[in-house]
């Protein structure tokens, strides 16, 4: 159907048309379309929610992983500064003429998330303990810097 027939000529309704439109020619595709990989990443991101704690001593990071075992979760640190939670809940293995499900409600797939780790974090003491549920990643922080003393110089007179 041509918009422009009804009196939409306007270019964000043609623009609306062509890209709702199957028989249009898809061999223009936008360069700065987002890829597969970075859409079901922005979706795992967006499915994982998480709190950030700060202690006088380190940073905690806390998401809900109910079900999910130990093996089902992965934690690293990426580029030196970019701490990773990521894994993969599954959905149980149905038995032949067993059940079925009437209603499935619980999320199942990929999840991801990603904290930039601020310049005091010590990615060499890390921990993660996933206890009832909940993931608790402690990221350390270095100690403060030493203040510089300040060195007096002697003036000499000449």
């Amino acid at each position: 159907m041509d918009l422009k027939l009804i009196g939409f000529d306007a270019p964000l309704f043609s623009g609306l048309q062509h890209m709702l439109d199957p028989a249009a020619d898809d061999s223009d595709k936008s360069v700065s379309a987002p890829t597969r990989t970075y859409v079901r990443d922005a979706k795992a991101m967006a499915a994982t929610p998480a709190d950030v704690i700060e202690y006088p001593n380190s940073y905690a990071f806390v998401i809900d992983m109910p079900g999910l075992k130990s093996g089902d979760i992965k934690v690293q640190v990426e580029d030196d500064n970019v701490l990773v939670i990521s894994g993969e809940r599954r959905r149980e293995e149905e038995k032949e003429g067993a059940a079925k499900y009437v209603r499935m409600e619980r999320r199942v797939g990929k999840f991801m998330r990603k904290f930039g780790l601020p310049e005091n974090a010590n990615t060499d003491k890390i921990s993660a303990v996933c206890q009832d549920g909940v993931l608790t990643v402690t990221v350390e922080k270095l100690p403060p810097p030493e203040p510089k003393k300040t060195k007096t110089i002697e003036v000499k007179i000449a």
